[in-house]
């Protein structure tokens, strides 16, 4: 397992917390994709909200996400602590292992960026992801998966 980051969700604003952080922490958006540069169904409204970024600043990296217009985040919900594997064994061991007493908010999966992935709520309250990137075997694409909700 790799380093936890924390995955920050906003309601149509996150262009504008990571310009504020990339200001404040002396950092940079090093990667970052619009809704409508994805294959997954959204609100029209969103095709130019942050669909998924990441920032860094030294050591520290965040992760970044505009909601999809389905559902609105408020003060403690907007935060998740993400979990990246190395191995499948290893992300469906610890999943299955978190899983117990929880609120699975999306079953772990495979998905069309190439990563099997998941979300609970675990059984004290706290949002966890669950990522691990797919071996890929030459000319083959993960299958797509529409996480709308």
């Amino acid at each position: 397992m790799q380093a936890i980051v924390p995955y920050l969700n906003f309601n149509g604003n996150a262009s504008e917390a990571l310009s504020f952080y990339c200001k404040a922490l002396n950092g940079a958006v090093i990667y970052q994709q619009a809704y409508s540069e994805s294959p997954m169904e959204f609100d029209p409204a969103f095709k130019d909200k942050i669909m998924h970024a990441t920032f860094k600043a030294g050591d520290l990296t965040l992760m970044a996400s505009d909601t999809n217009g389905k559902f609105t985040v408020s003060p403690g919900t907007n935060v998740s602590l993400s979990m990246n594997f190395d191995d499948i064994e290893s992300i469906d061991k610890t999943f299955a292992a978190m899983s117990a007493g929880s609120n699975i908010t999306m079953p772990l999966q495979d998905t069309f960026w190439g990563a099997r992935f998941g979300m609970l709520i675990d059984k004290f309250g706290v949002s966890w992801m669950f990522n691990c990137e797919l071996k890929k075997v030459e000319g083959e694409q993960a299958e797509t998966l529409d996480i709308t909700g």
